[in-house]
């Protein structure tokens, strides 16, 4: 499946600010056997005073951008064509959840697809002994890493609320586990927690999701908004498979990845630091289109 995808972010200052930096990861990516980027562009208005690109530890593409002089707004400009393919056939050779620490003990590798940096506590996913407690009243006896994956996400979207009030981008994990509502955001960091917790290593998807309009009506262009979900290690047959929890699937050919991280501080679309007085707008805009 073939997608365009257009991002549009503003920020407006009441006051103007000196010396902003930002670090964007909104790039998209190539990943063999999942998504091919045709083409890209990135605008950002006013065009600054330097502008940096590099790749993080974890592979995703990173633009570093100063403004050295006074700026009122920052408006930034994301669009590419993207080319998903949907989730391959696969044996069930799943590990055994049993048999996932011994699998880890072996492991040697240290790059970035390594399941050894996804294991612990990071600092916006602690393992919390509560959502340990639900994400193991979830298993069976003898059950896979792919299943057990998949039995503690459904259980997440079957308890949780979708609420865009519920929660905010600080919101803790505790929190939003407590009130049972929030956003993808939060659907996320509660299943990573919830598998790390359980011995399944656990990463952060930073992307967007094609989405659908209602029976009979049109799609609205810039309707659609950025998506997280989960990343997990099911064996080193197997590998990782990603799931998300706030609608329930597997992620297949509507899926678009930007960034890849232990939590969503490793992949913040936007980042950064200014010198200034007075408060801050922002609006976001996203559209998702098929191509033809």
């Amino acid at each position: 499946m073939q997608y365009d995808v257009t991002l549009r972010i503003n920020y407006a200052y009441s006051q103007p600010t000196m010396h902003t930096r930002n670090l964007l990861r909104l790039l998209p990516r190539d990943i063999p056997g999942l998504q091919n980027i045709h083409d890209w562009t990135l605008a950002l208005t006013p065009r600054p005073s330097e502008q940096v690109w590099f790749t993080d530890f974890f592979r995703n593409p990173v633009a570093s951008a100063v403004w050295h002089d006074p700026i009122e707004e920052v408006k930034i400009t994301l669009a590419f064509r993207a080319e998903r393919h949907g989730e391959a056939p696969r044996l069930a050779l799943a590990s055994p959840l049993s048999q996932l620490p011994a699998d880890l003990a072996a492991c040697r590798d240290a790059g970035p697809e390594s399941p050894l940096h996804f294991t612990a506590s990071s600092r916006r996913v602690p393992i919390l002994t509560k959502i340990n407690a639900f994400a193991r009243d979830q298993l069976t006896p003898g059950m896979s890493a792919r299943d057990a994956v998949r039995a503690i996400g459904h259980a997440i979207h079957e308890e949780m609320t979708y609420s865009a009030d519920a929660t905010d981008v600080d919101t803790t994990v505790e929190e939003a586990f407590d009130t049972r509502a929030g956003v993808c955001q939060d659907f996320s960091h509660i299943m990573i927690s919830a598998l790390r917790g359980v011995g399944i290593p656990a990463a952060y998807v930073s992307g967007f999701l094609r989405t659908y309009p209602p029976p009979g009506k049109e799609k609205l262009v810039g309707v659609d908004a950025m998506h997280a979900w989960v990343r997990a290690w099911a064996g080193p047959e197997t590998g990782w498979v990603e799931f998300d929890p706030t609608n329930d699937q597997f992620a297949g050919s509507d899926y678009i990845v930007i960034g890849y991280g232990r939590d969503y501080d490793d992949v913040a679309p936007v980042r950064g630091s200014m010198r200034g007085a007075g408060d801050q707008d922002s609006d976001q805009s996203v559209d998702v289109a098929v191509v033809a």
